[in-house]
């Protein structure tokens, strides 16, 4: 099977140096693959985006010489496809309504009991959606970290498919975008490592091969905080790339000459898709920018 990755940023602001670490990384994983790497926008949250976010993430990327592979994908012209799938499960009763809050779910210990399963309540605009887990995954297998295990009480919790707000969530979104483009393997960031096991289990409910998943380190600052847009990090350089792109290569294990920090943006990408190794990754799932 050919390789196909992907870059899946959302426009709540402009990509950050923690954005450029996943974006090299999956780019040099795909490339030294000789795959193709799709550039997907996840804009499910419209109250989280920034206008213009897009239209800078896209000239980023060109910036620093990032190209993708064929057109971008969209989330918000999705809807339709992510509402299909959620009828066939209401249907068939594998998904269902839920009025519990978020405060009830934290007096009751922190994770939903399938409180509303068997309640059969009828559609209301204030109930998100469920799925009904069968396939509870206790543990998945990272291409560097190894076997990731998963709390039971969160293997077996069934989450939210749509939000009470009316919202699409990300794990549903994300899993029918993936195999509608045929993703091979999915390269992010460790913040993302929490739902995979979610997203794996709908891999199986939709009775669909599941992708395999290589989580690279989350950049943190001098406290500890990951680097995020909602912590306004500061958004990287797009007229003079050459110091963050070093900087993210560094932070993915590379370690380059004098020669090489010479070079040019184009020099610098080529020469990591040419370099690129698992092995040099750091072995924590955090490092400090």
């Amino acid at each position: 099977m050919s390789y196909i990755g992907r870059f899946a940023p959302s426009p709540s602001g402009p990509l950050h140096l923690g954005s450029l670490v996943a974006a090299l990384g999956s780019y040099f994983q795909a490339k030294s693959n000789n795959g193709k790497w799709l550039l997907r926008i996840e804009d499910l949250d419209p109250p989280r985006e920034v206008p213009g976010a897009v239209d800078q993430i896209l000239r980023a990327l060109e910036a620093y010489h990032l190209p993708w592979d064929g057109e971008v994908v969209y989330q918000s012209q999705r809807h339709p496809i992510y509402q299909g799938q959620i009828d066939l499960w209401l249907e068939s009763g594998q998904a269902y309504y839920c009025q519990c809050t978020r405060k009830q779910i934290k007096a009751s210990g922190g994770y939903y009991l399938g409180t509303c399963r068997d309640k059969h309540i009828a559609n209301t605009s204030d109930c998100s959606v469920r799925l009904h887990v069968e396939h509870d995954i206790r543990f998945f297998n990272d291409l560097k970290h190894g076997q990731i295990d998963i709390p039971d009480a969160l293997a077996k919790e069934d989450f939210i498919i749509k939000r009470r707000d009316g919202l699409f969530a990300y794990n549903l979104a994300v899993v029918l975008d993936d195999i509608e483009q045929g993703i091979t393997e999915v390269v992010r960031g460790a913040d993302l490592i929490e739902p995979t096991g979610r997203q794996i289990s709908l891999y199986r409910t939709l009775n669909t091969p599941e992708v395999s998943y290589l989580h690279l380190p989350l950049v943190v600052d001098g406290h500890g905080n990951k680097l995020s847009k909602q912590n306004r990090a500061r958004a990287i350089d797009m007229i003079e790339p050459k110091v963050d792109l070093i900087n993210a290569m560094q932070l993915l294990g590379f370690s380059l000459d004098n020669e090489m920090r010479d070079g040019s943006v184009e020099e610098l990408i080529q020469w990591g898709c040419e370099n690129w190794s698992l092995k040099q990754l750091p072995a924590s799932i955090e490092v400090t920018s």
